[in-house]
């Protein structure tokens, strides 16, 4: 029935593809916001007050004024284009929430790794945890009011980043951006699934 259809839940007749994206990286990051800068329906948030308990184990030096954090999953959907839909899960950044990444990453196509310049270490264990589980991953940096500026050249070696691993620069408050970094990884995805024959 159409008229059950709310516009939070509709998805176009042209769709003929729908893939489920994982939005990754280090606590703190950015994951939260930029899945509701994309997504276009209200997103889903589990989110908890921080309370000075676990303000002793997550760091808050470059976020100070964070006042909640994830503790389960994000979700927002995003139409790319007429025919390709993304179901975007926003995994929480803590350690001690990693155990819930065997089941996030169950039939994901691929991940966007948001990554802080102020503090690059901090992605490293994101990134082992993606290859170790065969997840091909696109990075993005979030690049946060008042952080350095760095050279892409320099961030891809410093993340020790393989040559065909896209990186670009994001600003998770800013749709337009956002979207330019999942479609940089879905192009990504794609070159993947359909790898160019070799010139005889």
């Amino acid at each position: 029935m159409d008229s059950a259809l709310s516009p939070d839940r509709f998805i176009a007749p042209t769709v003929t593809e729908t893939a489920k994206i994982v939005v990754a990286g280090a606590f703190g990051v950015g994951k939260t916001t930029f899945v509701g800068s994309v997504s276009e329906v209200a997103p889903v948030r589990m989110e908890e007050t921080i309370t000075q308990a676990s303000a002793v184990v997550d760091d808050l030096a470059r976020t100070p004024n964070k006042s909640t954090t994830t503790v389960g999953v994000d979700f927002g959907r995003i139409h790319l284009g007429d025919a390709l839909v993304l179901y975007l899960f926003g995994t929480p950044g803590q350690v001690r929430f990693r155990f819930l990444w065997q089941e996030l990453i169950i039939g994901a196509l691929g991940a966007l790794v948001l990554v802080d310049p102020r503090d690059l270490d901090a992605s490293h264990e994101i990134l082992g945890l993606l290859e170790e589980n065969g997840v091909p991953y696109a990075v993005a940096v979030n690049q946060f009011d008042g952080a350095p500026h760095h050279p892409l050249e320099e961030i891809h070696e410093a993340l020790a980043l393989e040559g065909h691993t896209p990186l670009t620069v994001c600003d998770a408050r800013e749709r337009a951006s956002c979207m330019r970094a999942l479609i940089q990884l879905t192009e990504y995805l794609a070159r993947l699934a359909h790898p160019l024959e070799p010139r005889p």
